[in-house]
């Protein structure tokens, strides 16, 4: 397969070598400052800034290339870029984490917060530690565990920053730190005891690898889809 990786940073460089491992082409990289029409590509893989992933998205399926993204932040447009694809016939993969870690965590996030819901007196957060270079705080990965939280939770309305959260909000407490690729803990605290589950990654090498996965699964598929689809949890 031709891959193009959009964004050659920490991750598309890390990217890249997991490509060319597993036997694929790089088509193209590319970074700041680039201008014109995309190589040729049979997918293209998005790890950029938020300010810059839409731009390159619509590119992508302009030019009829799926893309993959990892890039978070951006997710104020989403319903945009969902409509944007449905409306061109593309093929758009989009996840906060592509680790398979990560992605059974969110698994056992939700399964936990089914149980966590029938309990009284226990207060539920969020706390995600990333690297200096991680622009968006929260992380999305930490906004998809709220999510997943907040499906259960009847109490639970939205996530919030604040120090100072109403009862129907989940703090989400971000701190930066080099050179953590990403730790997520979801805490349960009572005045009896504390429950935690905890990710912790080591490496950027499973994202990147699970990006790459996606990537070699996507061509042929249509619409907007996710890592419920590839997974088939």
């Amino acid at each position: 397969m031709k891959i193009l990786l959009i964004g050659y940073g920490k991750m598309g460089k890390e990217l890249e070598k997991i490509v060319l491992q597993r036997g694929h082409q790089v088509a193209g990289k590319i970074d700041i400052g680039f201008e014109g029409p995309y190589p040729l590509a049979d997918v293209a893989i998005e790890f950029t800034q938020p300010e810059s992933a839409v731009t390159n998205l619509k590119k992508c399926i302009d030019q009829k290339i799926p893309v993959v993204c990892g890039t978070t932040g951006w997710q104020s447009q989403q319903d945009e870029i969902h409509r944007y694809c449905s409306a061109a016939g593309g093929s758009l993969f989009y996840a906060s984490n592509f680790s398979l870690g990560v992605n059974l965590f969110f698994q056992l996030n939700e399964k936990l917060s089914q149980l966590m819901s029938r309990q009284s007196g226990y207060q539920v957060s969020i706390e995600e530690i990333h690297h200096t270079q991680k622009k968006d705080a929260p992380s999305g990965t930490a906004i998809t565990l709220a999510e997943g939280i907040i499906k259960n939770y009847a109490e639970k309305k939205r996530w919030t920053k604040s120090d100072n959260p109403t009862p129907d909000e989940i703090v989400i407490k971000s701190i930066r730190v080099d050179p953590v690729p990403g730790t997520h803990t979801v805490s349960y605290k009572s005045s009896v005891d504390d429950l935690e589950i905890k990710h912790t990654a080591h490496s950027r090498e499973g994202f990147a690898l699970g990006a790459v996965l996606v990537a070699e699964w996507l061509p042929g598929k249509k619409g907007v889809l996710g890592m419920s689809d590839f997974l088939k949890f």
